[in-house]
């Protein structure tokens, strides 16, 4: 990280002092309104604001908490040791990402005043226009979306190890910038960056940290979901499998497990998605498109299409309000 951010992070903040001159727990009232330890975006954000950052607290252990917003850690400088979920535990170091969504829980063990930590408080409508800026016809993107719209089934958090990327490094620290230094028109461009930082991961979902128990199948199923939408035309679940060293039976029910539709349903979601697109964007024939996106059984795209579109083909082209893609 610049040295100019890291010289605005590294000083002691009151309630670090405070643990420094002997208190022996984090103040928990500066989080949470309640009994249980939910951290609070009303305290953490002031009204009207999506999204906001603070440096993690040093010095004490964190005791185990949650949120009722998405967290995105950061870290800055040195490393962090968290424990998610109760069992899981991973260690943060420089570069790194951490998405965490409300069900999770978290835990931190002590810092020290080189380990610099920034944590995102951002409120889910903040990604509606990030999400935007994602093709409506990427399944990666919906699977995206899934986790962090708090689906319980999910483990709940995505560590990326991206120190290494280069632009996904200069669009976080182009979010920390503003935010610290209250840049005009803060959301609009924070918005921005961050639907580029999600275009950028979603090419390295490689990165996704395959060591941690949670991570590991979340991490095949996003292989899965990048393969299809990089092969659509010829994708098939054997050769899927073959990549990734795995039996097309285990493959078949992680994808269902994870994703909620059979390897079939997101292969025929991605190829009709890509059709209609063509259909809406281009006066390529009917049957051209067919053979584009990857069938060359015209009879069995035509049937489907009425199914999922009750109507043509060419009822949906000359249709001037043309229904919604699949997603």
């Amino acid at each position: 990280m610049r040295q100019e951010l890291l010289d605005k992070l590294l000083p002691i903040t009151a309630e670090e002092q405070s643990l420094l001159d002997g208190s022996p727990n984090v103040q928990q009232n500066l989080y949470t309104r309640g009994r249980d330890f939910v951290v609070d975006s009303g305290k953490m954000l002031e009204n009207g604001k999506l999204i906001d950052i603070r440096p993690h607290t040093r010095f004490a252990h964190f005791p185990k908490h949650r949120h009722n917003y998405i967290e995105i850690v950061y870290m800055c400088s040195g490393q962090t040791t968290h424990i998610i979920n109760g069992t899981t535990q991973l260690v943060l170091t420089e570069g790194d990402l951490l998405f965490l969504t409300p069900h999770a829980s978290q835990e931190i063990l002590p810092a020290g005043l080189h380990d610099i930590a920034i944590n995102f408080i951002v409120l889910p409508q903040f990604f509606d226009a990030a999400f935007a800026m994602m093709d409506d016809e990427n399944v990666l993107r919906e699977f995206l979306v899934d986790i962090l719209r708090q689906d319980s089934s999910s483990a709940g958090y995505i560590h990326f190890r991206v120190a290494d990327i280069l632009p996904v490094q200069n669009l976080i620290e182009n979010m920390i910038w503003s935010l610290l230094n209250h840049q005009a028109n803060r959301r609009r461009i924070n918005q921005a960056t961050m639907g580029l930082l999600f275009l950028q991961l979603l090419n390295y979902t490689d990165k996704i940290n395959q060591n941690e128990p949670d991570s590991y199948e979340q991490n095949l199923v996003f292989s899965a979901l990048r393969y299809i939408e990089e092969n659509y035309r010829t994708a098939t679940l054997t050769e899927l499998a073959a990549r990734n060293n795995q039996s097309v039976y285990y493959f078949s029910k992680l994808i269902k497990k994870h994703t909620g539709s059979t390897y079939k349903e997101l292969l025929q979601t991605k190829r009709f998605n890509k059709a209609v697109e063509l259909l809406r964007t281009t006066k390529l024939s009917v049957s051209d498109i067919i053979s584009y996106v990857g069938y060359d059984n015209s009879s069995y795209f035509y049937r489907i299409f009425k199914e999922k579109f009750h109507m043509s083909p060419k009822d949906y082209r000359d249709c001037k309000n043309t229904p919604p893609v699949l997603y």
